[in-house]
């Protein structure tokens, strides 16, 4: 059995196929290949046949199947798993096993999909190369030399190699759209508070979403709307909505501002060909957002000092890693997070604390969410005109393992995705060609709960690429 898309292999599991050899083979693919490309930090593979064999079981006694049906699904390891253990990435949290489900993991669950593992990730989701982890950097599956990108490049390079049809990522500033990207698949930032955050171990509260990432925009729908919808237990869930275009060709936005300073050459001329093609098939016009330009700073502002905050549980007293006690408390809870966290986190938790600090609060912090309302309200006035707003993914082509050592050049990648998560709005990354020989992404950002009009272009976008 060797299907194409996840809503295949559903199809022809339903039909009789069994669940268990189509598990099998995966997991001998990821014995096989995932050396190399080191996408999972955790292989479910015991719990994975057993989930298999129970679900051959219930076709065979014709109960209803869900409509996730056999499929397995990678998970990212900051997303909690009832007796899996969940590191996001880090050494602070080897060894933590969670007791419980996050609210996606019991959806998923609910609809008959399968674990299969979790997946490699910037070390607590800090990062846009997948190389901040305690367990090494993931290699990308289209080329072992370069990134996969990140934060969820395992996530990523979990479907881009074969390994599964469906994956979980989740998304800060880019985490799922970057990978997507750099990996050549489709990867959906969701509107904040349409996808419960129950059960996901929190980098920056106001900012992160989990979605789904999958090989096309079909498979993708499938499993958001799977996991999407309100949650009592997450506070930040939101009533469903959902906005609908009107007939006819949609109407895209292409903000000047995402093709200015840090955007390469071959992407920016790329993606400019494509959107000439895509003008057949889309009313598209240009647009100025001029509040796009202080996004990244207001971004990253706004989530190291939140990160700050998180982050603080970790001490090795009531969470976390403990290393050998000596001397008072305060000995203690240095060395344990010395020991615990790595160089990025321990950047991002001191800029964060320093943004946060007395007599800088109003001149960082608060100023950065000021030019966040900014940009929410530009976004709006964009959306009463255009259905849609497009630019690039990424701004750069996916990079080599250990070329990108400057923060200040990884925090660069981020400057076409951020704005999404600032304003909470939905953002789909779909491949969009090859410039050089390697992947380019064409985002799209829609308005809140506007998920079906980025699912109903992608496939358009999809026939043309």
């Amino acid at each position: 059995m060797t299907p194409k898309t996840a809503i295949d292999a559903r199809d022809e599991l339903a039909g009789g196929a069994s669940v268990e050899e189509y598990v099998l083979s995966l997991l001998e693919r990821i014995r096989e290949r995932d050396r190399t490309i080191n996408s999972f930090i955790t292989v479910c593979e015991a719990s994975a046949i057993e989930a298999a064999k129970a679900l051959d079981r219930k076709r065979g006694r014709g109960e209803k199947l869900g409509p996730l049906f056999g499929i397995p699904v990678a998970v990212k390891d900051n997303i909690c798993t009832i007796g899996i253990r969940t590191t996001c990435g880090s050494r602070m949290l080897e060894n933590f096993v969670p007791p419980y489900d996050a609210t996606v993991i019991k959806r998923i669950k609910e609809a008959d999909a399968i674990v299969i593992g979790k997946t490699n990730m910037d070390e607590f989701a800090m990062g846009s190369s997948t190389e901040n982890s305690y367990f090494g950097p993931t290699r990308n599956p289209l080329d072992p030399t370069r990134v996969p990108g990140g934060s969820s490049g395992g996530s990523a390079a979990a479907v881009a190699g074969g390994f599964a049809p469906l994956a979980l990522g989740a998304d800060t500033g880019g985490s799922i759209r970057c990978p997507a990207s750099f990996c050549s698949i489709v990867g959906l930032k969701p509107t904040y508070g349409a996808v419960s955050r129950y059960g996901l171990i929190s980098y920056a509260n106001s900012l992160e979403q989990i979605g789904p990432m999958a090989s096309n925009v079909d498979d993708c729908e499938l499993l958001f709307n799977v996991i999407r919808g309100y949650d009592p237990r997450d506070n930040t869930s939101l009533p469903q909505g959902r906005i609908e275009a009107k007939e006819g060709k949609l109407r895209i936005g292409v903000p000047k501002e995402f093709f200015m300073e840090g955007v390469q050459e071959a992407v920016g001329v790329h993606v400019r060909k494509f959107l000439d093609k895509m003008s057949g098939v889309f009313e598209i016009g240009e647009i100025s957002l001029p509040s796009l330009a202080y996004a990244l700073p207001a971004y990253y502002i706004i989530a190291m000092s939140e990160a700050s905050s998180n982050l603080a549980r970790y001490d090795g007293i009531r969470y976390g890693l403990r290393g050998e006690d000596g001397g008072d408390w305060n000995e203690t809870y240095c060395n344990n997070r010395g020991i615990g966290f790595g160089r990025e986190v321990k950047r991002r938790i001191i800029l964060g604390t320093f943004a946060l600090s007395a007599g800088y609060r109003n001149r960082y912090y608060i100023r950065a969410q000021k030019i966040r309302t900014l940009i929410r309200e530009d976004l709006g006035r964009a959306f009463k005109e255009f259905d849609l707003i497009a630019g690039p993914t990424m701004p750069v082509l996916p990079f080599k393992i250990g070329e990108k050592l400057d923060p200040l050049e990884i925090y660069m990648c981020d400057i076409e995705t951020v704005p999404a998560n600032l304003a909470g709005t939905p953002a789909i990354s779909i491949p969009c060609g090859m410039a050089n020989g390697l992947p380019v992404g064409l985002q799209l950002m829609a308005p809140p709960f506007g998920e079906g009009l980025l699912f109903r272009a992608g496939r358009i976008i999809e026939e043309l690429a």
